[in-house]
């Protein structure tokens, strides 16, 4: 136990630990019990389809699933006018009668923690069931794990049972985290084995910059893809600019950003008694960052962001997970919590020096206030970044800071239209751009023939609210009765031609948190 504590602060931390890659892990999924099919045929009638491609909604279309492909997507009539039977596809072995609903590509979370082991000083730890069916009642059916916090073994062998279908969970592209304390040389060495093992990437933190250097290039050569978290501790010698020429894939949240932008400074203003192993100094002083770096619009600014569009590179920004920064009082009162948080998660999220991301302390109003100016900025830039042809995905980093897996995901879609995302540039995002960050824009991102059949189908249009997308819905006015009612919800999680009741899995999540509660009692 204490030697996976202590794995897990040097990984987080960015200490000179070397991050072990056998942790204390949860419990691995059960065999699947959840799910109808893959069918032969099988047909979704009369939906409104939503493609991914950027493309408006289009209905009344029939979409045909043979197996886990979609074979045809056909427009069969006009809105409110019946359909002419003649013009649809045959009939299937299964139908689904999607009349008035939507039809999206099935979403992918670009930045996933299957789960916490640090959550066992709190409790028995939720074992990974529990994400796993949060994440597909929400509509997510690929996750790319960052980081392999229960060890690459445990991984590669969940991620090998979701491929062939015999848990209940999405599928896992595998970046596993780059350990401490290596050499160029060795780095490389511990690339190639990696990539012979399965795994679909790498997560950095922190590392001097040969050892970046040697390792993305390494990684690039063996055709995996790479994703930093740029830590405070390395952004001085290596900020996002560095890792772009590197050759980076991706950077997450946006540490390292600002520091490329600075123009009057190469280092962050850090008060001179701040240490970076006290949470609230590293959380409290990020929130004062991006005031530091150049203005938008000017020549600094124009300059980064043409670099990093030209060298093709992914922003994935999870604003979700520091949204308690600038409102702690909203994070902790998510009416969700109460529900569906495992018990030694809810610990695990309460004010601590030891656990990651907890880090109220004294938490005040003048450091919310500069986390909302702080998102103003990062906002501005992303949303620009998008306008001029940069990718920028969904991801959640759940399982941290008063976010639960799957609904930190659809609090994610808000925030991008809140940064001036239109509501179809959003559903891009989380669909076509992750497919195209994770390398599989083949077979997953829209509802297009040949594609993998990966689909999310809702009673409400998502596009006039997010919040229906919400496993708990969107409370509404019915004008009819004068009463408040609940709305929304997914209905439909399809991975790989399998359907899965949505609200039955929220459910089931509902009755495992339930269990555990009444157990510690």
């Amino acid at each position: 136990m204490a030697l996976a504590v202590m794995a897990l602060a040097g990984l987080f931390f960015g200490g000179g630990i070397r991050a072990q890659e056998t942790p204390e892990s949860v419990l691995a999924a059960p065999g699947r019990a959840e799910g109808e099919g893959p069918y032969e045929r099988l047909v979704i009638r009369g939906a409104i389809l939503i493609d991914g491609t950027g493309a408006p909604p289009v209905g009344p279309v029939d979409i045909v699933i043979e197996g886990n492909r979609i074979t045809e997507v056909r427009i069969v009539g006009s809105p409110y006018l019946p359909i002419d039977p003649g013009v649809r596809p045959e009939a299937g072995d299964h139908e689904i009668d999607a009349a008035g609903m939507y039809v999206l590509p099935g979403f992918i979370n670009a930045h996933a923690h299957i789960s916490n082991p640090d959550q066992y000083r709190f409790g028995e730890a939720a074992p990974a069931e529990y994400a796993y069916k949060l994440w597909l009642a929400h509509g997510i059916t690929t996750i790319r794990e960052v980081a392999g916090l229960n060890g690459r073994a445990w991984t590669l062998s969940e991620k090998a049972r979701s491929a062939k279908n015999q848990i209940t969970a999405p599928r896992i592209i595998l970046h596993m985290w780059f350990p401490d304390g290596l050499t160029p040389n060795e780095a490389r060495a511990w690339v190639k084995n990696l990539a012979r093992d399965g795994a679909d990437g790498i997560k950095f933190y922190s590392a001097p910059p040969d050892v970046l250097a040697a390792a993305i290039d390494e990684a690039n050569k063996r055709g995996l893809k790479t994703a930093m978290h740029h830590a405070q501790l390395a952004v001085a010698r290596w900020n996002v600019l560095d890792s772009a020429r590197a050759g980076l894939t991706s950077m997450e949240h946006w540490y390292g950003l600002p520091e490329a932008l600075f123009e009057d400074r190469v280092i962050q203003d850090y008060p001179l008694d701040y240490n970076y192993l006290d949470e609230q100094d590293r959380f409290g002083q990020a929130g004062r960052l991006w005031r530091q770096a150049a203005k938008p619009g000017s020549e600094k600014w124009n300059a980064v962001m043409d670099e990093l569009i030209a060298l093709d590179f992914t922003i994935d920004p999870t604003m979700t997970i520091y949204e308690a920064s600038r409102d702690l009082m909203a994070a902790r009162g998510q009416e969700w919590l109460d529900d569906y948080t495992w018990p030694a998660l809810w610990g695990f999220f309460q004010a601590s020096r030891a656990s990651h991301g907890s880090y109220w302390f004294d938490w005040t109003t003048a450091d919310e206030i500069a986390w909302k100016r702080n998102y103003q900025l990062w906002m501005a830039f992303i949303n620009e970044f998008k306008n001029r042809g940069g990718r920028v995905t969904l991801g959640d980093d759940a399982g941290f800071i008063y976010k639960l897996y799957g609904f930190g995901y659809i609090r994610e879609f808000e925030l991008l239209q809140e940064a001036g995302f239109h509501p179809l540039e959003v559903v891009r995002s989380a669909t076509l751009m992750g497919a195209e960050l994770i390398g599989r824009d083949a077979d997953l991102g829209t509802v297009e023939k040949g594609k993998l059949a990966d689909l999310v189908i809702l009673g409400e249009n998502p596009l006039q609210n997010f919040k229906v997308l919400y496993g708990t819905g969107a409370v509404r006015l019915n004008n009819e009765t004068d009463t408040l009612e609940r709305v929304g919800g997914i209905i439909y999680t399809i991975k790989d031609g399998i359907i899965y009741d949505a609200k039955a899995l929220l459910q089931d999540v509902k009755d495992m948190v339930a269990a555990e509660a009444a157990a510690g009692e």
